[in-house]
Parts: structure tokens; C-alpha cells; sequence
């Protein structure tokens, strides 16, 4: 279920248990209909998968957006919704679309046309993590893979639908910043310096260039810089919730890992404190996006 499900925005009722792999915190009073999305920092690993898997914890962790959900975390007292996941990438990659299924890993699957992510193993159950290491010693049932997709990627999918229905119904806009981290190593083709950080927009199919400008300013005010769509220029969330005709903008924000992290060790830095206080700081500018000078949500017209 995506917002492909609801052309209309309608407000969709959200249902929340602790049973479920999501967690979604609001503010006191949600400003503007901003949302800060963390679909990879997921790191309970459980027990079942851990028996299963080949790889060491600390090669299966190399997949993981390690501490973004730490970097959001001031997101609710700012004004936006946070919404983050327990579940690791790569038990089941939530910036998929459900029907990217890699026919090498899981049986039973028609091997129809598929796209160079999900030919290269990362497809929503992913075979490999970083560096192409498989996850596993031999395929598994398309049950296991249904089963896979039904306990993590429907719920959180389901509650980011309703969020942004229920932004856009009360705001008049929905600005989902979709927050990811990039390994070092991923820039190394790039000539001359290196970004710290890439915003996605899918060339600008997914959020108007009023919202990605507000982006890359809030970013650039802390002195870092920022490319913008190129390695990265947005996947399957920008893609099936992007509607910046609609009023519904979303970007996919890349952090340079090694500027927090210790990515071998998969640590935070010694000085992991000061850059997280500088990334509350853009948390905080952006929580109001589309809020006039008294204080009301605008609903920001489409370019």
C-alpha cells in the first residue's frame, strides 16, 4: 500500500501497536506537515535471521544508515513527525517497492523485467550487502519472502501513506525528508571535492525547487556542501510518494558516513556530538517549511 493507493490524499486512519517493526513520534503540535523518514537505520537483528545468515554482525551492519535516526531525534520538539524502523536493510529494504523481488535469492519468482538495483541483489529482499557479500547460503520460498514483506514493509509503508494523507489533509502540503547516510567510499568516482551530502529530487519530479532549495540551504548554512541527484538522486519512496503537483514533496537526503562514524567499526566519532548538534539545527529550520511570518502552514504552490 502506497499513496499510489489513495489519489486523493484522503486522511487514512493510522493504527499503532508496539508489536509493530515502526516506531512514529509526533510533536506536541505539528507545524507545517513535515516529516523526518529514517527507513534504514534499523538494527534489531533477531535471533532467526542471525541463524540463517553467513555474514559476521559487523558486515551485515556495512548495509545499515547507522545512527540517522539519531540525527532526526530532535525532529518531534521542533514540530515534525519522525517516523523510523526497528528492522535492518537487510532483512527487508523498506525504499523498495514490494514488488522488486530478486529472482536469484527467493523461488518461485517470475523473472519478469527487472530493474539494475534488484538485478544487482538489492532488490526489496536483498541478497548482498556492501561490497556484494551474500547474505545467504541458499535461496528462500517465496513464503519466507512474502512473510518478510507483510511483518515489516507493509506496516511502515502504511503508516508513511497515512502520514502524508494526513499532512496534506490538515496542511495543505506534506514534505517528507527522507534521511539516509552514503558510505565514504561511494564518492570516489566524483572529480574534484567530494559533497558531504547529495539531495535526491528525481530531477525534480519529486519535490518542487522552492523545498529542495530550503534543503540544500539549511544544509550549506552549516557549512557543509551538497550535490544535488547525482549519485544519488532518489528511490522508491521518492518515487512512489513524490507529487510536488500535488503539494507532496519528498527528498532524499545522503550523508557522508565517515563524517560522524568510524564505518569500519561502525562507531560513532568522538565527535559525533558536535555534528549531531549541527544536524538538529537543520532538523529544526526545516520543521516549519511552508509556515508564513504569523505563524500559519501556507501550503506551498507547485512549481
Amino acid at each position: 500500500m502506497t499513496i499510489k493507493d489513495y489519489p486523493e490524499l484522503a486522511w487514512v486512519p493510522l493504527l499503532t501497536s508496539p508489536d509493530l517493526p515502526i516506531q512514529i513520534i509526533r510533536p506536541d503540535r505539528w507545524k507545517s506537515g513535515v516529516i523526518f523518514a529514517s527507513p534504514h537505520s534499523g538494527r534489531d537483528y533477531p535471533e532467526w535471521f542471525q541463524r540463517e545468515t553467513r555474514l559476521p554482525m559487523k558486515i551485515l551492519r556495512s548495509s545499515e544508515d547507522a545512527f540517522v535516526d539519531h540525527l532526526i531525534k530532535d525532529a518531534p520538539a521542533a514540530g515534525a513527525v519522525s517516523l523510523t524502523t526497528r528492522v535492518p536493510r537487510c532483512i527487508v529494504d523498506l525504499n523498495r517497492g514490494s514488488d522488486e523481488i530478486d529472482p536469484v535469492l527467493v523461488r518461485d519468482v517470475p523473472r519478469h523485467p527487472l530493474n539494475q538495483r534488484t538485478l544487482a541483489g538489492l532488490g526489496v529482499i536483498p541478497r548482498v550487502v556492501s561490497k556484494g557479500r551474500a547474505i545467504h547460503d541458499s535461496p528462500m520460498s517465496r513464503e519466507e519472502a512474502e512473510r518478510r514483506i507483510n511483518a515489516y514493509w507493509r506496516p511502515y509503508h502504511q503508516a508513511l501513506t497515512a502520514l502524508i494523507g494526513e499532512a496534506r489533509a490538515r496542511f495543505g502540503q506534506a514534505i517528507l525528508i527522507d534521511m539516509h547516510s552514503m558510505p565514504h567510499d561511494a564518492l570516489t568516482h566524483l572529480q574534484g571535492r567530494r559533497p558531504d551530502m547529495v539531495l535526491g529530487n528525481r530531477h525534480g519530479l519529486s519535490a518542487s525547487a522552492r523545498i529542495s532549495n530550503a534543503v540544500c540551504d539549511a544544509i550549506a548554512a552549516e557549512g557543509w556542501t551538497i550535490r544535488r541527484n547525482s549519485p544519488f538522486s532518489g528511490a522508491y519512496i521518492c518515487t512512489a510518494y513524490g507529487r510536488p503537483g500535488k503539494n507532496i514533496h519528498v527528498v532524499q537526503l545522503e550523508i557522508d558516513r565517515s563524517l560522524y562514524m568510524d564505518e569500519v567499526n561502525i562507531a560513532p566519532r568522538p565527535d559525533f556530538d558536535q555534528f549531531a548538534m549541527r544536524m538538529s539545527r537543520v532538523v529544526r529550520g526545516l520543521a516549519s517549511l511552508g509556515i508564513d511570518d504569523a505563524g500559519h502552514a501556507t501550503g506551498i504552490a507547485a512549481e
